[in-house]
């Protein structure tokens, strides 16, 4: 009986590991796409100075929502899996389209998103 415990207490708290390490992708995903908005806008667009564009997580039941927001006008970027790390991109502001488009837990998918995740979402497109 001890042994059951020990191996439900393992398994809960590998699951725990995987949905902390979810949240720390996700939120470096963030960080990413406010990079590449700064690196490819140098403070212009269209010539005037470019609006000061946010990523944020919203926590949903399932999901991790990545909003961006643009001076107060929000739009759902992504969604994340909070059990699974599976990214999707958005159909609506309460749910993700269907099909997985990459896996934050797979080390070169994960590498691949944070160098190339484009501010505008075009990367989301790419699978």
């Amino acid at each position: 009986m001890t042994t059951a415990f020990a191996d439900y207490a393992a398994q809960q708290d590998a699951r725990n590991t995987i949905q902390l390490n979810v949240r720390k992708w996700t939120l470096m995903l963030c960080d990413a796409l406010v990079d590449n908005f700064k690196s490819r806008n140098h403070g212009k667009v269209g010539g005037y100075d470019a609006p000061t564009y946010k990523f944020y997580i919203e926590e949903g039941r399932k999901y991790h929502k990545i909003i961006m927001d643009a001076h107060g006008s929000c739009s759902v970027h992504a969604f994340v899996d909070k059990k699974t790390g599976e990214l999707y991109k958005s159909a609506s502001w309460k749910s993700p389209a269907k099909g997985v488009r990459y896996d934050l837990r797979l080390i070169e998918q994960r590498e691949w998103l944070l160098e190339n995740a484009d501010w505008a979402g075009g990367y989301l497109y790419q699978r």
